[in-house]
Formats: structure tokens, sequence, C-alpha cells
């Protein structure tokens, strides 16, 4: 059984106990364990079940890489599934539950899919769930969703805080060992600012675990002192308990703290998301430890190597009396050195290789008394939910039982993979290395950056470099890279001397044994969480799956939680192995961000509950709320739809506004448009590519009205320019757009005409603007006195700037009502104070404040389109009528090909027209017109749909606005427009100019 030694336990402060439960059952721990380590120290060797077979799982690992030892994790609001016991932290009152079991961890039904394992290979599910057909509906989906997944989903609303921190440094060293602390070193003393991450809570890596000296000193008082250093240096700042997630373009990193998990009693936010921007990144994550793929691996019991070291050094944990030791390489005889020096058997060494000469690890541990038996291998594991023994083979035979040996614990031990993983991120490349049978950056095809130079470099044993005094060495040029890299020369130290066990060549193995049959390699486990087995992959290749990311896909190998850190390089050998090619020639399957899964509510930060999506509000907002506003979201504004007065319905509310801005004066909150200043030598030509229209020849102090296309062609916003001065512009959009409209322009100037000379700055809520409409415009401003608004001073689609009542103001004499109007800009400071003035003023021309709807009316009854009314995402300009405003001057400009598609040009496009109820009734909005016949599939042909439709209280019937097939070349038609009640609508094709077609209002 495995329990807690006397002895070690470097990492455990034994004076401070704590109780935590595991399924309802209270254990204890110390401070400094991890889950993992309480759990085995507490003989909990079962922690869960694999996904597809149910089979039983324990605890494989000791870092970021365990595949099975998933839990859910809290209570209530702070319950969090999948949370991986090897990364978790111990505290007081932590409670834990296993997951993906039924009725109960030791008993699982599930477990029944194991006997039926020879029925489910891989891919089983593509050849069964199609035949017969009727199935999937009511056999086969419902019994995939109740198995999809693991853990259970939250409950409760997450009751903790996660922020989001923006960092800025030179060089950013990812890895906290001592290839990371050495680097971090070397960068700061040559005068770069320096931020180091380190996800674990402790620095120094592997090292203190594993031995050796550095300058004369053991290596955990080496890792004392130059942490001693960094931290006294002004330039370098240590982040624990922080990953590297992602490593993205232009030297853009995601960093993952861990704040409160370890304490949850303490305040502040649970977990920090890390936004940095570095001048150079050195990957100094280390190396991962490979599995052995033997019958019977998975077993619980059956661990790696280097994680039964860490848990007898760093937790004193002894998870069994004896332990047998299967490796290829020289690494895992310190796993049964350590052992033996804490006091526990160490029966068998069984190392495949076949050496001329014994290495210096292999000396040591005979002279404890331990029985190496090299060309050996495992046959298979005994034991069940535990292991019991091991039937050992040969390696070069096909796993005939040469003896058995009785232990509790195998240290398996396939060699060393670098982590590759943030190098890869953004692009940078592998290359195979031969003697460390593993996959390792390419210098020469590092991650690029904007101006062709790397701006990644690995480190240590993430760079291929598996000796301590290598690792030293390579660290150390790698911070003094960095730092040049990011325009800093200074001197650096000299790498410390390092001195450990020179270590015999290691042999891959692959499979054990090597001539293993089908029966051993349908028990030989790649994949622990996905039930992936030699046989699974062998099969995939025998089916034709021959590229490594089709296997991935069809076995599922390396598509759980841990994202095959265990599995992939075994995976690939056995898949180049079955396909008779080299390892380098089938490649390596695409890492991808993020290196482990981080909190959905870390990527969210503050923006959560009531500030996920914050309302927007501008600074009329409380004035519009105390005088009846019947509030309306638009995008994340809030805009009044009507002003409602004691015993008026909204709809009568919207039909007096209407009515009053048409014959008086209305004042409309037109704060939340979109206003974007695009500024620069070429923000004329910019502008050019935005609009249909032309921007660059605007005079200043004038205004257009300009439309706006994807690349695709079809309409996506439209608003008035204004020339502010030679190199400025200001681009008004809709309020929904305005956001949008800005990434618009950052993305193409960001990705394709990044050599222009532009700036684009979103400045919507630097200015409240209320446009002031109707026959009174005019007087009401004259009334606050100021700057001459007269036609002959401020002409229409003209702009000024000057004072009205004492206010800064920014006039345009602009309209979307086909009234006099204009609308007036203030510092957003002073916009509900100008409002005030102009009601006071308007009290006497009989002013009334209007929303939304009324807008909407006054805007249909001209004929002005609204995006999202009018368009739809497949609306091009010229089918609202608005060729006019596309320009025949301009060689392109963003949709000018795709117009000119067959498909664009088609007579069959629906077109902008009037509609007229014959009754005068009001058309359902969006209703469909019908035409004669049925198309293809026995369907009504639709020849139309109403876009707008509204009741007009000036026209006293209701209009609306369609796309009506053929439809400006069909006025006076009547056609039929179906209602959902039953009821059929008849209607008129007109003219969409409904009121004042001279457009005489507008320009008096």
């Amino acid at each position: 059984m495995s329990t807690r030694l006397a002895t070690g336990g470097r990492l455990l402060n034994k004076t401070n106990a704590m109780n935590f439960t595991f399924n309802g059952r209270t254990l204890r721990g110390f401070e400094g364990d991890t889950l993992a380590s309480a759990l085995l120290a507490n003989d909990q060797m079962l922690v869960g079940r694999s996904f597809k077979y149910h089979r039983p799982r324990g605890i494989v690992a000791s870092g970021a890489e365990e595949p099975n030892g998933l839990v859910n994790l809290g209570e209530g609001g702070k319950f969090e599934p999948n949370q991986r016991v090897t990364t978790t932290e111990l505290f007081d009152g932590l409670t834990s539950k296993s997951q993906n079991h039924w009725p109960s961890l030791e008993f699982d039904v599930g477990a029944v899919n194991s006997k039926l394992s020879r029925f489910m290979p891989a891919g089983f599910y593509y050849k069964m769930f199609i035949h017969p057909r009727p199935l999937w509906k009511h056999v086969y989906e419902p019994f995939i969703r109740h198995a999809a997944g693991l853990g259970a989903a939250p409950k409760d609303r997450d009751v903790d805080t996660y922020e989001h921190f923006y960092a800025f440094c030179d060089v950013l060293v990812v890895g906290g060992g001592v290839a990371g602390l050495q680097a971090a070193l070397s960068a700061a003393e040559a005068g770069a600012d320096v931020l180091l991450l380190e996800q674990t809570a402790h620095l120094g890596g592997r090292a203190p675990v594993d031995g050796g000296e550095i300058d004369g000193a053991d290596t955990e008082s080496f890792v004392t002192q130059i942490v001693a250093k960094l931290e006294a240096m002004d330039n370098v700042k240590i982040r624990t308990r922080t990953m590297g997630s992602g490593v993205y373009d232009h030297g853009y990193v995601l960093g993952y703290e861990r704040l409160t998990d370890h304490d949850p009693a303490k305040q502040g936010p649970r977990q920090r998301l890390w936004r940095i921007r570095a001048g150079h990144i050195v990957t100094a994550t280390g190396a991962i430890e490979r599995p052995l793929s033997f019958a019977g691996n998975d077993i619980p019991g059956v661990m790696l190597a280097s994680a039964v070291r860490d848990y007898a050094v760093n937790f004193g944990v002894s998870l069994g009396d004896r332990t047998v030791v299967v490796t290829n390489n020289d690494d895992a005889y310190r796993t049964a050195i350590a052992l033996k020096h804490a006091g526990l058997d160490v029966p068998a060494i069984l190392d495949a290789r076949v050496l001329t000469q014994d290495s210096a690890l292999m000396v040591q541990a005979k002279a404890l008394g331990i029985r190496v038996m090299p060309g050996h291998g495992v046959s298979m594991v005994q034991g069940g939910k535990r292991v019991t023994g091991v039937a050992v083979c040969s390696q070069a035979g096909e796993g005939a039982v040469l003896e058995e040996i009785g232990c509790d614990v195998v240290a398996m031990s396939g060699g060393w993979s670098p982590v590759v993983h943030l190098w890869s991120h953004c692009g940078g490349k592998l290359t195979w290395d031969t003697e460390q049978a593993s996959f390792r950056p390419d210098p020469a095809r590092a991650p690029i950056g904007d101006k062709g130079q790397g701006f990644v470099t690995a480190a240590g044993s993430a760079n291929g470099e598996m000796d301590l005094g290598a690792i030293l060495s390579d660290a150390r040029s790698a911070g003094i890279a960095a730092a040049k890299d990011a325009g800093h020369g200074g001197k650096a130290s000299a790498a410390p001397e390092a001195v450990t066990d020179d270590e015999a060549p290691m042999m891959p193995v692959w499979l054990m044994p090597q001539g293993a049959g089908y029966k051993l390699r349908s028990k030989a486990w790649l994949d622990y969480q996905n039930d992936v087995k030699v046989s699974d992959v062998q099969l995939a290749a025998q089916e034709g799956f021959e590229s490594v990311e089709h296997a991935k896909r069809y076995t599922t190998l390396g598509m759980a939680t841990d994202q095959g850190k265990l599995s992939n390089i075994n995976g690939l050998a056995i898949l180049s192995d079955s396909l008779n090619q080299p390892i380098p020639q089938t490649g390596t399957t695409t890492f991808r961000p993020p290196y482990t899964p981080i909190s959905m509510g870390s990527i969210a930060g503050e923006a959560k509950a009531h500030v996920f999506q914050p309302v927007r509000r501008t600074p009329m907002y409380d004035w519009h709320d105390s005088n009846g506003a019947d509030w309306e979201p638009v995008g994340q504004w809030r805009r009044p739809y009507a002003y409602v007065r004691d015993g008026e319905s909204v709809h009568d509310a919207v039909m007096r506004e209407t009515k009053n801005t048409r014959d008086n004066m209305g004042l409309l909150d037109a704060s939340t448009l979109g206003k974007i200043i695009v500024k620069g030598p070429d923000a004329g030509k910019f502008l050019d590519m935005m609009y249909t229209n032309m921007m660059s020849n605007l005079k200043i102090g004038k205004c257009r009205y300009g439309l706006m296309c994807s690349e695709n062609g079809f309409l996506i916003d439209d608003g008035v320019v204004a020339r502010i001065d030679d190199d400025t512009w200001l681009c008004h959009t809709t309020t929904g757009g305005a956001e949008s409209i800005h990434g618009h322009m950052e993305e193409w100037l960001q990705t394709e005409w990044w050599d222009w000379n532009v700036y684009v700055a979103n400045v919507t809520e630097q200015y409240a603007q209320v446009a002031v409409v109707g026959p009174n415009a005019r007087k009401a401003l004259e009334a606050l006195g100021g700057m001459d608004v007269s036609a002959d001073a401020l002409g229409f689609m003209e702009w000024k700037d000057g004072t009205l009542g004492g206010f800064d103001v920014r006039a345009y004499r602009i309209s979307f009502s086909g009234e006099l109007s204009y609308e007036i800009a203030v510092p957003a400071s002073q916009g509900q104070a100008f409002w005030d003035a102009l009601m006071a003023v308007g009290d006497a021309l009989g002013v009334m404040p209007y929303g939304t709807e009324c807008l909407h009316i006054l805007r249909a009854e001209k004929g002005f389109i609204m995006i999202g009314d009018e368009t739809d995402g497949t609306v091009i300009p010229q089918d609202l009528g608005l060729n006019w405003a596309i320009s025949k001057k301009k060689e392109d400009f963003l949709g000018k090909r795709a117009q000119e598609r067959d498909h664009m040009v088609s007579d069959k496009r629906w077109r902008l027209v009037g509609l007229e109820t014959t009754d005068g009734s009001t058309l359902p909005d969006g209703a469909y017109a019908v035409g004669a016949g049925t198309n293809a599939n026995g369907q009504r042909n639709m020849i139309g749909r109403v876009t707008s439709s509204y009741h007009s209280p000036n026209l006293g019937k209701g209009i609306a606005m369609g796309l009506v097939l053929n439809g400006p070349e069909r006025m006076g038609d009547i056609i039929t427009f179906p209602g959902t009640e039953g009821k059929d609508y008849t209607a008129k094709i007109v003219n969409p100019v409904f009121f004042d077609p001279e457009g005489a209002k507008q320009n008096v």
C-alpha cells in the first residue's frame, strides 16, 4: 500500500496538517502537498475511470502531463470539473470527487465496456452508428450524448472573481527550472527587462530531485542562490503559479496565474490572465518523461519513474513497498536509487538495453543490491485495480514469461521529450533528434517576427539538452541572445560548472516486447484517458489513415484533456512502424494553445454578471429615464424608443412624436452614432478603399453620405463623412456598427495596408450629439445665439465649428428625416447641459424629444434605408437603388470586384420599392410576397419581402419598404403578402419616397 514516509518531503510543512475529502471520505495531508500526493499518501491509488472502457485509472505523473487524475473540485459556486490532481495544491477543507463512473468509483457498471473492447476498436462508431438509419435518433444519438464528456457541469454561478493584467518586457522566460533561472539571469545581466513565469509554486524544476552539483554546491543550494540574485535585481520580475499558456504573433504571450486557488479564503481574484508583449521569448519549459507501451501499463500503480521519484523526494510518499523499474535509459536508475535510500525495496530494474559496459548509475544501483536485468522488459502487468506484480520477458522476444516478480508499483521510463508546445504555437518547426528519440526545436526555423527575425529561443531540456552542464550553458546562451535581440548587449557572467553522472545512450523502445502479439498489443495503452491502444493505431494505419492528423482523429489519440503529452510520440512511432517509414516522415500533430486547460473565468476576466456586457448610456440617459423613456437595446446602448406620457400607450407616444417633429420641432439624442476619426497622409486613399464613393476629393467643411461594403460586396454600414482638415476625416457609422467598423478598418490597415500612414480612433463616447429637427430647428439655434446657422452660412451637407448658447459645438447640416435638421456635437461632459438649453429655448417652439421609432418612421417616409432593416448581409447597394453612391472614377474599393460577379448583376435580384396596402393597413414587418407557381420543392414562389413597415400619422396610412423581384419596373402592380394570422395583404408597388419627394422641407 502507499503511505507517508517518515523521511523526505522537501516541499512539505509537516507542522501544518490539512483535512480534505475525496468521495466523501475525510483524509489528511500537509501544507505543500498536491492533491495527488495527499491521495497517494492515504493509499488512494484508484482515482478515476477511463472515458471509453471505464477501466480503473491511477495517477501516472506528477505534473501537468497527468492524464488520469481528474476530479470534480469544490462545491456550489466554487465547483469546477476536470481539475488535475497533480497540479492542484492542497488546502484545508478541499472537497473532491472522482468522475466518469456509476454508481461508484470502486464498482462502475460502465466497466462492462472493457469486456466488449473487442467489438469497440478505434473508429467503431463511424461504422456502427450509421446503420440502420432509424436507430440514430432514438438509440445512437441519446446514447452518445449520455456518454459524452467528463465531469459534471457546474450548476451554480461562479462566485469567484478574475482579472486581466497587461505586461511589457524585453525578455520573457517561460519556465522556472535551472534553465529558466539561468536564462533570466544572463538576460538581466545583459541589461534586459526580464519577466520569468513558472507554472508551479516552486522554482528550480526537477534539478533538486534529480541531484548533481553546480559550482560545487548541491542543486537545491544553487537554486536558492540564483533565485536570491534574481529577486535582488530591479529589472527582473518573477511570477510563480503562472503558466505560459500560448505564444502568438509579434511577441504576444498569454500567461495564466492561479492567485488564490491554493488559499480560497484569501481575498482577491482567483485567477489572472496575463497579456504580455515581449521583445524576445525564451521557452525553458523542460521535458516530459515518456511511458512505455506494454500490456497492462494502465493499471493503477504503473507510473512514470520520475513521478515515483518526485513523490518520494518532494512529498515523502511511498507508493508501495516493492517497486519494479522498467526502462530504456539511465534516468530511471535515479528512481531506483532514491527509493533504496528511502528504505524501500526495488526487486529489479528491467532494462531493455544490453550495454557493453555498466554506466555510473548502473554501478550505483548494483552497489545498493538492486538486481539489474538487461535486455528484459514487461510482458504483462498483473493486477486489476492496483498492481500486484509483473511478468518478465525478453525485450527481443514475443512476450513469453520468463519470471514473475511480485510488486506494488511499476516505475517506467521510455525516455524524455522536450516540451516544444510554446515553440510550436507560433510556427516554430521541429527536427528529429535520433540520439534522444524525440522531436526538438529547430533553431534555423524559429517562429518569425514582423522583421523576419526569430523571436522565440528554446533553452535547456526544452531545446533537447539533457545533461545538466549542457542545460545551463545552453540557457546562458539563450538569455544573452534574447537580450541582444531586444536591444541589450551587456556582458553576462559565465555559465556555472555542473557535475552529474555520465549516462549511457538510451535505446528507443516503442513496444514492449518488440515482437508482442495481438493479445499483448491490445492491452498496451498509449492514451490513458481516451483508451487508445497500440492495436488501435495499427488498425488506423491498416484502414488507410496514414496522415498523422487523420489517425489522431480516427483513434482519438492525443485528443483528451492532456492533449497527448504522454501519448503522442509513442503513437507516432507505432504509426510510423505500421507505415514502414521513419518517424520524421510521419511528422507531428499540431500544437495549439493553451498548453494546459485554463478556466473560462480567467478568459472572461472582469466581464461577468452585470459587467459581462456593460450597458452603455449617453450623457442624457438620466434625463430620458425621468421623462418617460421606453428603452430599446441598440447594440450595447440603451436608446429611448419613445417618451411615454401619463395615460398614453407607446404607440400613441410614437404617433405624437412623429407628427410634432414634422409640424414643429423634435430633439433626438444621436450620441450613440459611431464617430471614427481617420487621420494621416494616406487617410484619403484609405477611405476611398473603404467606401464605395470618393472621399479623398471631399472639400474641408463639407459632408458626404457614404456606403461601406464587405470584400464580398455586401452592404455593411452607411453614414455621413465630414472632412475636418487636409489629412483628417470624421466618419459617422450606425449605432450598432461603431465597434465592428472600427475593427474592420483596423483589420485592413494591419493586415493588408500596413505600410499606409493612417491612424484610426473610435471617439464615439467623446461627444454628445443632438439632432435638432423640424420647421423650427433653425429658430431654436438662433435663439441660443452664437454662430450663424442660416442657409447661406451653413448649407446642406456642410459643417462648422462655433458656439451656440455659450457651448463649443460642431454643427452638421445633415438630415435623416427629410426635415430642416442640424446635428450638434458637444463634448460629452456638456451633453446634458446643452440638451437642457435646447429644451428651454424650444419650449415656445413646440419642442418634443423623440425616440428611435419616430426616427424610423420619419426616414421611411423619405425612403431612406436603414442598415439592418433594408440590409441582411446579402444586399448590395445596387439592390437599394444606390448606384449614385458608387463611384465610377475609382479603380477599386472593397467589394467592387465582388459586385461584378454574375449573381450580383443578375436581373433576378430583388430590388427596393415602396409598398402601400390597398386598404391603408400596415403590412407585417418581414412578410414575404408570393408569386405564381411553385418551386422545385413544391413550395409557393417567393418574389419579395417587407424590410420596413410603419403606420405614418403624417400620411394617415400604412407605408412600407421592401425588396421585390423586378420591383422598380413594376410600379403600380398589386402583389400579395400572406400574414401569419391567416389574412392576405395586398399592396401596390410605389416609389419608396412617400413624403415631400421634392425635398422642399429639407432645403429651406
